[in-house]
């Protein structure tokens, strides 16, 4: 685990509990620089609010961050969310070529670069990012956990 990786995760923590606060499912992402610890871009679950299946917190934190960066390609910055990707955002996370990926919780279910499509493993996957699991997952997790019980 780099110097930055736990403070960058605790920035995608309240960037997730802004997603709960809004009524969105709690996963929150941030693109920082690995190096200084700056942060480039964060983004927030925003599926329902913006009626757009693919403003997941990865996705829009990319966004923003190529925008900023101006250019498509990421590559040198690190990804902290706090919900193990999708197929969908790990797709993304390699065309950005996110050079360090920290995921808090996993997610057996819908994951899909620890389980799933383990997109990162496959042969046709041309950009795979340095990656640590873990980073104050318990915390993501009972975060999300709380946030479907009160919705139950």
């Amino acid at each position: 685990m780099r110097d930055h990786d736990l403070a960058m995760m605790r920035l995608a923590l309240d960037q997730a509990q802004a997603a709960a606060r809004a009524g969105e499912t709690p996963v929150g992402a941030v693109v920082f620089e690995p190096q200084s610890g700056a942060v480039i871009a964060a983004g927030s679950n925003a599926p329902i609010s913006r009626s757009d299946p693919t403003a997941h917190a990865e996705i829009l934190a990319l966004r923003l961050a190529a925008k900023l960066v101006g250019n498509y390609r990421l590559t040198g910055l690190g990804l902290a969310v706090t919900l193990e990707p999708c197929a969908m955002c790990a797709g993304a996370i390699s065309h950005a070529r996110i050079g360090h990926l920290i995921i808090g919780a996993s997610d057996p279910k819908g994951g899909g670069v620890l389980h799933g499509a383990r997109v990162f493993d496959q042969p046709t996957c041309h950009w795979r990012p340095a990656l640590v699991s873990g980073v104050l997952g318990p915390e993501s997790a009972v975060l999300l956990r709380s946030f479907f019980r009160a919705r139950r």
